[in-house]
Parts: structure tokens; sequence; C-alpha cells
């Protein structure tokens, strides 16, 4: 029996998209994630937008506080 594996979903264009919403750069993004206990450079934060980093549930929480929105705006579009 073939077994298939389900891909993990990439949010890295939505959370991109919510980012330039709110005016935030990566820079501040990364800075502002510090705030809330979770270390993250410009560098890390990309490797997410551009969907080489899993996110991890901690960081999902904090990318909604910071950027005010509901957890269905980061899966947006993503089946």
């Amino acid at each position: 029996m073939d077994q298939k594996i389900k891909q993990d979903q990439c949010i890295g264009t939505n959370l991109q998209r919510l980012r330039t919403a709110t005016g935030l750069t990566q820079e501040q993004m990364a800075a502002k994630m510090q705030l809330y206990g979770i270390d993250m450079s410009r560098d890390f934060y990309a490797h997410i937008e551009n969907g080489s980093y899993n996110v991890r549930t901690s960081e999902l929480v904090a990318f909604q506080k910071i950027l005010k929105c509901s957890f269905d705006d980061f899966f947006k579009g993503l089946n």
C-alpha cells in the first residue's frame, strides 16, 4: 500500500501580506517577536516568509498578537 504524506502548509505568503498591510518591515517584525520572548533575527523571519522554516505554535500566537488578526487569516487560500 502506498502511503502519501501530506506536506505542511506554508503560511509565508499570507504572513508577508499581513505584515506589509500593517506597514512593518521584516526587521521590525523580528524586533516585535523579541518583545514576546521569541529570539528571532530578520534573516530567520525571512525564512518563515519564504517557507523554508515551519512556524512553531508560540511564534504563530505572537504573530497573531502583533498583526492583530485572526488565526484564520494565516491559512486563507491554503488547501
